[in-house]
């Protein structure tokens, strides 16, 4: 039986409480030298600071009232000292309960890309790009794309999915060294929590956070909330056939906001040449 601590619509509670469990006193102007039992703020502390009775932070944080007043979350806001991330991740089912009306369903996760879309990709070639759903799972990509991750395992499996592939996959410690491999780890799990306030009732949502809870690496962050929106970045990756190849990754809202069109661009001549000569070797025919 999935833990708890995993479930995927655990929401409000979950997220109120991990972000005062990680705020430290000294932070709310409270002294940092007084023994405590559990790490971060006592709730009497928040609801103090946030203007709120103790009795309503419980039940907010047990799950037991799940309809705060945008004023309600936004005292918690302040007092939680949210980023900008941490608050869009709270305001989200806020708008959803208040403005049902006026905020679309989010479509489902394995909702099938636009034609034109995957047109685009053939003509990004021979950059390597690929669509990727809510969840991080892999919707469609071009032959370039393919060619690089191909050997990698990433496209193992009927519904190849990154997360997966990063914390079920043993060559995701291989081709990654252990700082970059924790770093993409915090990412996907904070863009996996983002995801939730739209797509957490969605089976394909709840199917991949069950199949991860036994994994102690996912577990650990997905119980700390944390939430990041996706964004461009970097990837330094060591690939078995082509050497060490660095890339600046773009990412480009596409359509209604359920896919996510990410570009490898090449960062440096070596890793452009490699990619030429993987595209180039034999058996690496166009198709995908």
């Amino acid at each position: 039986m999935t833990d708890p601590r995993m479930r995927a619509d655990e929401g409000l509670g979950g997220f109120l409480r991990s972000r005062r469990e990680q705020l430290r006193p000294e932070q709310v102007g409270l002294p940092s030298s007084v023994r405590r039992r559990t790490p971060g703020l006592r709730r009497e502390e928040l609801a103090t600071i946030a203007g709120v009775s103790v009795e309503y932070l419980e039940r907010l944080e047990q799950g037991r009232d799940t309809n705060p007043s945008v004023a309600v979350l936004g005292a918690l806001a302040q007092a939680l000292r949210l980023s900008d991330d941490e608050k869009r991740h709270l305001a989200m089912p806020a708008m959803k309960r208040h403005s049902a009306t006026l905020v679309p369903a989010a479509h489902p996760v394995g909702e099938e890309p636009r034609s034109t879309v995957c047109a685009l990709l053939d003509h990004l070639d021979p950059t390597p790009a690929c669509l990727l759903g809510p969840i991080y799972n892999l919707v469609a990509w071009n032959h370039a794309w393919a060619t690089v991750v191909r050997p990698l395992g990433a496209l193992d499996g009927d519904r190849p999915n990154f997360v997966r592939f990063h914390f079920l996959n043993p060559m995701a410690h291989r081709i990654f060294t252990d700082d970059d491999w924790t770093v993409i780890a915090d990412e996907l799990v904070g863009w996996l929590r983002s995801a939730q306030p739209e797509w957490g009732t969605d089976g394909e949502f709840q199917e991949l956070v069950e199949d991860l809870a036994a994994v102690p690496e996912f577990a650990r962050r997905w119980a700390a909330h944390p939430v990041a929106f996706r964004q461009p970045g970097s990837r330094r990756l060591r690939h078995p056939d082509a050497g060490t190849l660095r890339f600046t990754i773009e990412v480009l809202l596409v359509g209604e906001g359920q896919h996510w069109l990410q570009l490898w661009v090449p960062y440096d001549d070596d890793t452009t040449s490699a990619i030429n000569a993987l595209l180039a070797a034999p058996g690496n025919e166009r198709n995908r």
